[in-house]
């Protein structure tokens, strides 16, 4: 819940359960729309609030594959036949092959998606799931980004977001370049989907009905979705019926607008002009589980193994372009959590009040001092990692390539443990600066940083990147940027601000 001036006033969370098999992710949308309206009610609680209290909502979510039937109610994305099972989860990779499959077309959407498709993009999941699930395939009514899902729970109304079909799906946003403007009130007519893409890779049955299943109609984030809540969704969630919702981000896109304009004002006041090129210098590393790095343009750039050009994906109006690491924050757990010396550490972080992380980071403090080395960052100079665990999104766009380290001995202890965790920590660093200076060959002119997302609160991560890639990064003063950016859709959709400018350049703040 945030103040009109982009104050956080209270959080709240609600767990989530994951099913995990392999390459196979899934999650349930009933158990994510429950934990919502929990998180939604204790938050409230937490600020002592009431629903009429509240004068927007705002939906941010993973790009998740949603599937439901005629009645709204879960469709199996599952081997297991079980009908909780209805998300098949970003990061889920079962669909590698068609992926590839699909790649081999050369389509021309594909250009606007860095030259290929990722198998964490919705087309070859649903493809999977025709060619495996036969079932749920046949009776599947609507499928649907998550975000997407979580607006049309709450308010009826099955509009899609730009962010979403744009960046997941292949939808071409620039088809409406020249017809709409974010400061139109209505949805538009979906007409940038492209029949031949969808009938050669084999889902040609998606295009009936004006691609009824997947999206008819789209709209600008943060544009006013239904009549706002209905009244069942706003019982469930403890709100006003007719509150406005506003068109959904996913959740990367909306850490961007909750960061993006984070920069420390200047005495000199820019002209718009100057304003907009100042805009499309920065880049935000939205810093989770995996990490996307969001870049604006006033006109599209092509850069081959990193997604986009997008239209209105982020900022409307705007080409995005979206690289990306697959496994960054999940990267480190992996290598922190699977150590033999983890569970002692984690019981003494514990006892300290401190994370974990904090624990290695006065570790690695404390070596840099007894060595006398010139700088923590030199610990690591004979263990490399490459951090290509989960496949590499980008630049590489290879879904399939591994992770390395060379210098390891036979040392378990807790130091060791430490310089592991510091060499992951700069390849990830190394994975953004590839990026950048892939970026920048290509046109694109990156000279700043807004960081934000849970790593983004280690300092170590942060010192590391700018080091590394050799230019400032700011961080915002509203550390939870991505719920700010959902926040600043809502207050878009009820007419607070004029446009999703003018909300970024209110609510956005720096900090340090």
């Amino acid at each position: 819940i945030f103040d009109e001036h982009g104050k956080l006033l209270k959080s709240a969370s609600s767990p989530l359960q994951i099913w995990k098999e392999g390459n196979c992710i899934e999650q349930s949308s009933t158990d994510i729309w429950l934990a919502v309206c929990a998180a939604t009610r204790a938050a409230c609680k937490l600020a002592n609030v009431s629903g009429e209290d509240i004068s927007s909502v705002g939906f941010a979510a993973t790009c998740s594959l949603v599937a439901v039937g005629a009645d709204d109610s879960p469709v199996t994305v599952s081997w297991s036949g079980d009908a909780r099972r209805n998300v098949i989860v970003w990061m889920d990779h079962r669909a590698a092959e068609q992926a590839e499959r699909i790649n081999a077309y050369n389509s021309p959407v594909l250009q606007y998606a860095g030259g290929a498709l990722s198998p964490e993009m919705e087309p070859p999941k649903l493809l999977w799931v025709k060619e495996n699930l036969h079932e749920s395939w046949a009776i599947a009514f609507r499928w649907m980004d998550l975000s997407d899902w979580l607006t049309y729970r709450a308010t009826g109304d099955d509009t899609r977001s730009l962010c979403t079909t744009v960046c997941k799906w292949t939808y071409l946003g620039h088809a409406h370049m020249q017809q709409m403007s974010m400061k139109d009130t209505k949805a538009m007519d979906a007409c940038g989907w492209d029949d031949v893409f969808w009938e050669e890779i084999g889902l040609g049955d998606l295009v009936e009905g004006h691609y009824a299943k997947i999206g008819r109609s789209v709209a600008f984030p943060g544009h006013p979705l239904g009549a706002g809540l209905t009244g069942t969704a706003a019982q469930e969630l403890g709100l006003c019926e007719g509150t406005p919702v506003g068109a959904s981000l996913i959740d990367a896109h909306a850490g961007g607008i909750g960061v993006i304009e984070s920069v420390p004002s200047s005495n000199i006041k820019l002209q718009e002009e100057e304003d907009m090129e100042a805009l499309c210098h920065r880049m935000v590393l939205v810093c989770g589980t995996s990490t996307c790095h969001m870049a604006v343009s006033k006109n599209k750039v092509f850069i081959p193994g990193v997604w986009g050009p997008f239209w209105s994906a982020m900022v409307p109006e705007l080409w995005l372009t979206e690289g990306g690491q697959s496994a960054t924050g999940a990267l480190l757990d992996h290598i922190v959590e699977n150590h033999s010396i983890a569970p002692l550490l984690a019981n003494r972080a514990a006892a300290q009040n401190v994370s974990l992380y904090e624990l290695l980071n006065r570790t690695l403090e404390s070596m840099a001092h007894e060595l006398q080395a010139p700088f923590v960052a030199s610990l690591s100079k004979d263990l490399h990692v490459l951090p290509d665990y989960h496949g590499n999104r980008s630049p590489v766009a290879d879904p399939n390539s591994k992770g390395m380290v060379c210098g390891l001995t036979l040392d378990t202890s807790e130091k060791q443990l430490a310089v592991f965790y510091l060499a992951t920590l700069q390849s990830i660093a190394y994975g953004t600066r590839h990026i950048v200076e892939h970026c920048n060959a290509h046109g694109v002119k990156i000279d700043t940083l807004l960081a934000c997302g849970g790593l983004s609160k280690n300092s170590l991560y942060i010192q590391e990147h700018a080091d590394i890639i050799g230019c400032p990064v700011i961080l915002p003063r509203e550390r939870e940027s991505v719920l700010l950016g959902a926040a600043i859709l809502g207050a878009v959709s009820a007419k607070k601000y004029t446009t999703l400018q003018d909300a970024m350049k209110a609510l956005n703040a720096p900090g340090q």
